[in-house]
């Protein structure tokens, strides 16, 4: 089947192609560059990663994508990479900026590192990694959200996103921001409705929203009886299903499997459709 003939592999933010289906590059380490141009190789033309050396390897990314472009493998206009900002409190000792500069050099910083490790003159989307609190936004936040926005407005990345993020900080940032985020990207939780509240935020204002950690995050619902009956019946694998019901939900789904078979069945989830019925089910799995 042709894959256009189900969810599309792209889909238009602002005008702009974007991948449907991203590659996340956290907890690679030394695998980073290999994982990432096996996931380029599978199919895969959107790539995630964050200037946060504690959980990602940025410059294994840049060098796998480096290579990519050098092989005709994928052109620069083709690939969706997005990157983050990580404030010192997410970091390890390998910081990207200097700890003792304000708020605003530091994001410049791990700006130009990224450009750096990725080998890019400018990034498609860029992503605060997360506010400084659970709830609420900090004025730290907002010099930060600000920072960006300047990077946004010079052209050094075409959107910008944020990501960890509650309904309450979404809504106070929307409100606040002069370029509001393109992209909300978090972990998402079949206990709360697969963050139907936020994603719901996100519908209503043309916001992607990514969810991270599908499979790893509802382990216990993904045992339950009746997913075990959905995946034997529509003979795909359980990790296909919940990405195809990520797609048919408008979510921008991560994978992050290291196994290359499993990055080409990952991608198979274009290749079918669930019923209304089945959404349905997968939506309210954790009530069952």
């Amino acid at each position: 089947m042709d894959h256009r003939d189900q969810v599309s592999r792209q889909r238009s933010v602002a005008g702009v192609g974007v991948p449907t289906f991203v590659y996340g590059t956290a907890w690679k380490e030394a695998h980073t560059e290999r994982l990432t141009r096996l996931a380029l190789e599978a199919g895969f033309r959107g790539i995630d990663t964050a200037n946060q050396r504690r959980h990602y390897h940025e410059a294994g990314v840049g060098a796998a994508i480096a290579a990519a472009f050098a092989s005709g493998l994928v052109r620069r206009d083709e690939l969706f990479l997005q990157t983050k900002f990580t404030s010192a409190g997410g970091q390890d000792h390998r910081l990207p900026y200097d700890p003792a500069a304000d708020l605003a050099t530091q994001v410049r910083q791990s700006f130009t590192s990224s450009l750096e490790h990725l080998r890019v003159e400018a990034i498609d989307s860029y992503v605060l990694h997360g506010p400084a609190r659970r709830f609420g936004l900090t004025a730290s936040d907002l010099e930060i959200w600000q920072t960006m926005e300047s990077l946004h407005a010079a052209g050094k990345t075409r959107f910008l996103g944020v990501s960890n993020v509650g309904l309450d900080q979404l809504e106070a940032l929307c409100a606040r921001a002069t370029t509001r985020p393109a992209f909300v990207q978090n972990r998402c939780f079949a206990q709360t409705g697969w963050d139907r509240e936020v994603r719901a935020f996100c519908r209503e204002r043309s916001i992607v929203y990514q969810g991270f950690s599908l499979l790893t995050a509802n382990l216990a619902e993904l045992r339950h009886p009746a997913f075990a009956r959905l995946v034997a019946r529509v003979g795909q694998t359980p990790a296909q299903v919940v990405f195809r019901f990520a797609l048919q939900v408008g979510m921008q789904p991560l994978t992050g499997t290291t196994d290359p078979a499993h990055m080409r069945e990952d991608l198979e989830s274009y290749d079918f459709e669930l019923s209304g019925e089945d959404v349905r089910l997968l939506e309210d799995i954790a009530r069952l």
